[in-house]
């Protein structure tokens, strides 16, 4: 392997073409081609790079050490099994696969060919979010977390939104972000998973729902809830809820006056996080006064997919054990998968 990790990055929607950036800035990276299945117009930074129409021909001309997969997610499984065939370490955009079934079988492969599999869970690089995680483990369980992340959407992002409902609903996309944080606060195993979902579009095909809400179990006690909607029609209120609440009190994340949900940066900013502490004394009052953390100088979106490709180029220099990583990606996406069958199937699924 050369001193630069040669990489092929094959899907440039959103988080693609970020992290395509994140390899072009970063000296440790050589891109050597980029796909997309249908045209899509590149920063300038990005335009000079070889580009391929399909990931087959990319990957066999390329012959990259690395894959950079960031297409829509029934394509994740073989996308990664081929390019770990191929000799190449990958980097997949969450969800893991379409499956559970299929997530082992990458799982098993990257095992097997001692490939390095990360999966792009963005928000474990963000020190906020680890902040908030640190401070509810603080407090100790049970725990009750409530998290949503809903997002007005119209035009452009609409359309975005659409083409991804055609494999995955929001409860799964953008659940397991989510449902991997609550697996951190929380050392414990899921038991039960009750999902429920409507269809507010007739855009939308007729088995989906572009509106979700799951809630989980765990065998100590703790529950946490996820609720996570796309659309035209969706409310800008309430829209962005992370709240951990405990015996001793609850940590949250506080939002900035004005922030709107389609806006990327909303979706890991956190601004201020607050502590409460449930300590009262003989009269009855709080023993302390809340605790608020301003978060202003976070990590932006760009410079979190910065982070999250340079955690996959030390991760392959270092030979970072990823057994743990890849297991709660299965997991958390095991929680989803189980919600999104709970909505299809109307009753609670354990675990």
């Amino acid at each position: 392997m050369s001193s630069k990790l040669r990489v092929f990055v094959v899907g440039l929607g959103n988080m693609g073409l970020s992290h395509a950036q994140a390899y072009h800035s970063n000296p440790g990276f050589e891109i050597v081609g980029l796909a997309n299945r249908s045209e899509v117009t590149l920063p300038a930074a990005l335009q000079s790079y070889p580009r391929f129409g399909t990931f087959e021909e990319g990957l066999a001309k390329t012959k990259p050490d690395l894959v950079s997969i960031n297409t829509l997610t029934d394509s994740h499984a073989d996308y990664g099994i081929k390019a770990m065939e191929a000799g190449a370490h990958v980097f997949i955009e969450k969800p893991l696969a379409a499956t559970v079934e299929d997530a082992e079988r990458v799982v098993a492969t990257a095992t097997r060919l001692k490939r390095k599999l990360v999966i792009g869970y963005i928000l474990r690089h963000h020190p906020s979010w680890m902040e908030f995680i640190r401070i509810a483990r603080e407090l100790g369980g049970p725990y009750v977390m409530r998290m949503n992340l809903n997002q007005q959407s119209h035009a452009e992002q609409w359309a975005t939104h659409k083409r991804l409902m055609q494999s995955t609903s929001p409860v799964v996309d953008c659940g397991v972000h989510y449902v991997d944080v609550m697996c951190q606060i929380c050392d414990a195993k899921p038991k039960q998973v009750r999902g429920m979902g409507v269809r507010l579009s007739n855009e939308i095909a007729p088995d989906m729902y572009n509106y979700g809400h799951l809630q989980v179990t765990f065998d100590d006690g703790s529950v946490g809830w996820y609720e996570a909607a796309w659309g035209p029609m969706i409310s800008e209120t309430a829209f962005f809820v992370k709240d951990v609440m405990t015996p001793k009190g609850c940590v949250s994340i506080v939002m900035k006056e004005g922030a709107k949900s389609a806006d990327m940066e909303t979706h890991t900013k956190t601004s201020t996080i607050r502590t409460h502490w449930a300590e009262l004394d003989r009269d009855g009052h709080y023993v302390r006064p809340d605790r608020e953390t301003s978060m202003a100088d976070e990590p932006g979106h760009q410079a979190l997919c910065d982070r999250e490709q340079a955690y996959v180029l030390r991760a392959i220099r270092e030979e970072i054990d990823l057994t743990q990583h890849m297991a709660d990606g299965v997991n958390s996406l095991k929680i989803v998968l189980a919600a999104d069958r709970s909505v299809r199937e109307g009753r609670a699924i354990d675990l």
